[in-house]
């Protein structure tokens, strides 16, 4: 954690929805205020370089690693963690095939691989492999091997565009 450039601010996120005002040092990384401050776990750190994506998170929807995201750079933004996700239907979706396909093994990437999937179901309701692939290619992983996570997905989609008329059908 960077302590440097100046004392503690004031500053303010939305968080899952909900504004969230703390105290930090400008160039702390969002990753550990939303771990560490704010309590959010769900999002985890693996490399903290940007090379892994276990820290991935929407910011004002973008995909982001946060472990690269100076708090003060992120002041006022909507930040969407895994905890924010649980009630959409594409996430309880991801989240079942995820665990029926064993796309989720040590759990590490996990919460960063449900937030890219998200994101391109999001964009692309019906993505090919080739598109899950390269929506997912900033995240690692070390247990599965990927085609799992890759079926997961695409499970996910099959199911969410089969079986959703309005969201939050799917469970």
């Amino acid at each position: 954690m960077t302590k440097t450039n100046g004392a503690k601010r004031e500053l303010s996120l939305i968080v899952n929805g909900e504004v969230r005002i703390f105290h930090a040092y400008p160039m702390e990384r969002l990753l550990d205020v939303l771990r560490g401050q704010l309590g959010l776990t769900g999002t985890k750190e693996g490399c903290g370089e940007g090379e892994c994506g276990s820290c991935s998170v929407l910011m004002n929807g973008a995909l982001v690693n946060s472990c690269l995201v100076p708090v003060l750079q992120a002041q006022g933004s909507q930040i969407m963690t895994i905890e924010g996700l649980d009630e959409d239907a594409r996430i309880c979706a991801l989240q079942e095939t995820f665990l029926e396909l064993g796309g989720a093994q040590c759990g590490i990437c996990t919460p960063g691989m449900i937030l890219a999937a998200c994101s391109l179901l999001r964009d692309q309701p019906q993505p090919t492999i080739e598109d899950i692939r390269e929506a997912l290619a900033g995240n690692l992983c070390r247990c599965t091997g990927y085609s799992q996570i890759f079926e997961a997905v695409a499970e996910a989609a099959r199911r969410y565009s089969e079986h959703c008329s309005e969201p939050g059908s799917i469970r």
